[in-house]
């Protein structure tokens, strides 16, 4: 190769791989030990590996680069079996021959390169936190869930045709991909229901159970006010917070069946969360939560399987039903069977107004349906409060999510007319 050439690549490249060695290599000479029980490389060594990687590239001989992966692989495994402390690992050895070929990525790309550095470094500099976590944080109901939600996402959400079987309903992707979708929301709340528990136990558990069910938050804080023991401002005000997760999910189904609405109904959501949120902080604040309520069964579990596919499968079927509603009595029918649908679960009517089309396509017919929607179950959340909880409950609660229905079917009705 020519000097000429050569040289403003070749440059950057060792400089780049210099650069990434020095920083693997520091990370590790800090945990290297001293003696006989000391581990296999430290700073100098992974920043010649680095190096070596890249002059192997830069010189163009493909064996040569084996012939060093080989050599730096057998260094590794010559040290495992010299190893004589009490837990030996195989951490360094690895690191090192990724450490070479990273050396050898400089040559190609050098922003990949050393975004890999990054990740890797913070890999093991995050030992010990990392080990806490798995062996101590770490439930075991939460791994299996963990590798429940990784499997359907990664493996059965890509297998599943991406047709519907029915005019635009039942797409079995589409609900598997719901189902993805809530199980990751109900893992998320529950993750950081975890975190911060031992503060604001009865607005943390409110938020997180408003993502499984709010209509079922709402009747279990009210028959606790029924039951005498809870009081009904406080209560009230954790039960609107579990209406923040309704107004979230809204904007998940939307995203997972019909991406264009979400423009027209972030703002409407957004705004209609933070209102409700504000209103129920300030009824929680202000009443007496001198007691602590845990909504959820098993703290271990980080989502209910069972519940997320009722609610997907419940979708698909009110999507189907729609659907044969609308092509009964035409645009009667698919609000008829909106405002049914709703009834039993916001977002199952939602999905199967939003189903439908994009807002374009029938703009007065799917706004008004997704409207009527939205106002019957919170009608029938105000039923369930009064039901469950009595007069002052009812009375509590009531303004907040009567208010924040008005901002949200106002909001829509402008963002419509746009």
């Amino acid at each position: 190769m020519d000097m000429a050439q050569w040289w403003p690549g070749g440059a950057q490249a060792l400089a780049a791989a210099l650069g990434c060695g020095l920083l693997m290599g520091l990370e590790r000479e800090r945990r290297k030990g001293h003696g006989p029980s000391r581990a296999l490389a430290g700073m100098r060594s992974f920043t010649l590996a680095c190096l070596a990687g890249a002059v192997s590239m830069l010189l163009g001989q493909v064996w040569l680069t084996m012939v060093g992966a080989a050599f730096i692989g057998a260094l590794g495994v010559i040290a495992y079996w010299r190893d004589r402390s009490d837990d030996p690992g195989v951490t360094t050895e690895i690191a090192l021959l990724l450490a070479y070929l990273i050396g050898a990525l400089c040559t190609w790309s050098l922003p990949l390169a050393a975004a890999l550095t990054v990740v890797v470094t913070g890999l093991l500099a995050a030992r010990d936190p990392m080990h806490r976590f798995a062996r101590e944080w770490l439930q075991a109901g939460e791994l299996r869930d963990g590798l429940i939600l990784c499997a359907l996402a990664l493996i059965a959400v890509p297998l599943l045709p991406d047709r519907a079987l029915w005019g635009p309903a039942l797409n079995p992707r589409t609900i598997a991909t719901l189902l993805v979708v809530l199980l990751a929301i109900q893992a998320l709340a529950h993750v950081a229901r975890r975190l911060l528990q031992a503060r604001h136990a009865l607005v943390l558990s409110s938020l997180a159970a408003g993502f499984v069910s709010s209509t079922a938050t709402i009747a279990t804080l009210g028959m606790e006010v029924r039951e005498g023991r809870a009081s009904a401002r406080p209560q009230a005000g954790a039960a609107l917070l579990s209406c923040v997760g309704t107004l979230l999910q809204l904007l998940a189904v939307a995203a997972a069946v019909q991406p264009r609405w979400l423009a027209v109904l972030w703002l409407p959501a957004l705004a209609g969360a933070a209102l409700v949120a504000a209103w129920g902080l300030w009824l929680v604040r202000s009443g007496e939560t001198d007691h602590k309520v845990a909504l959820t069964a098993k703290d271990a579990r980080m989502f209910s399987l069972r519940t997320a596919a009722m609610v997907a499968l419940l979708l698909g079927g009110i999507q189907a039903a729609v659907h044969g509603l609308s092509l009964w009595w035409g645009s009667a029918g698919l609000l008829a069977g909106v405002l049914l649908g709703a009834l039993v679960d916001l977002h199952a009517a939602a999905a199967a107004v939003l189903v439908q089309g994009p807002p374009e396509a029938a703009p007065a017919a799917l706004l008004q349906g997704l409207m009527g929607a939205l106002l019957v179950h919170n009608l029938s959340k105000c039923v369930t409060a009064a039901l469950s909880g009595g007069r002052a409950y009812l009375l509590a609660f009531a303004p907040g999510i009567l208010v924040h229905m008005a901002v949200v079917l106002g909001l829509l009705a402008w963002r419509g007319a746009v």
